[in-house]
């Protein structure tokens, strides 16, 4: 059964950081590009990171030199550490696999990053 689990999520003041981990079962990462997403409220989800098998990787513009994505193939596991962090990054985030730049597996239960001004 394929599972993703996130986790790291809290609240934190502007500025903090938090790394936040994407656990997945399964061979869902097995020659896949994975990718962060984010959901505020009122918000549809927006992809924010990905990064695909061979270590390319892309930022949404608002991310971009805040945060970093990385993966850990032999643990099945994607991180995104996320640093200078500000109000408008508060959301529910998600990780998925992408495939044809879709997210390819049902969603997780995602980890809440609340950020205070």
């Amino acid at each position: 059964q394929v599972q993703l689990v996130e986790s790291g999520g809290g609240l934190v003041q502007a500025g903090g950081s938090l790394r936040l981990s994407c656990a997945a079962s399964g061979s869902i990462f097995s020659g896949n590009a994975m990718g962060w997403y984010r959901q505020a409220p009122g918000k549809q989800r927006e992809l924010v990171a990905f990064i695909n098998n061979g270590g390319s990787i892309n930022y949404a513009d608002s991310v971009k030199g805040r945060f970093t994505i990385s993966r850990d193939n032999a643990k099945n596991t994607v991180y995104l550490q996320m640093n200078s962090l500000k109000p408008e990054d508060t959301a529910v985030y998600y990780c998925n696999a992408i495939v044809f730049s879709r997210p390819k597996y049902d969603w997780g239960q995602g980890t809440q990053v609340t950020v205070s001004s």
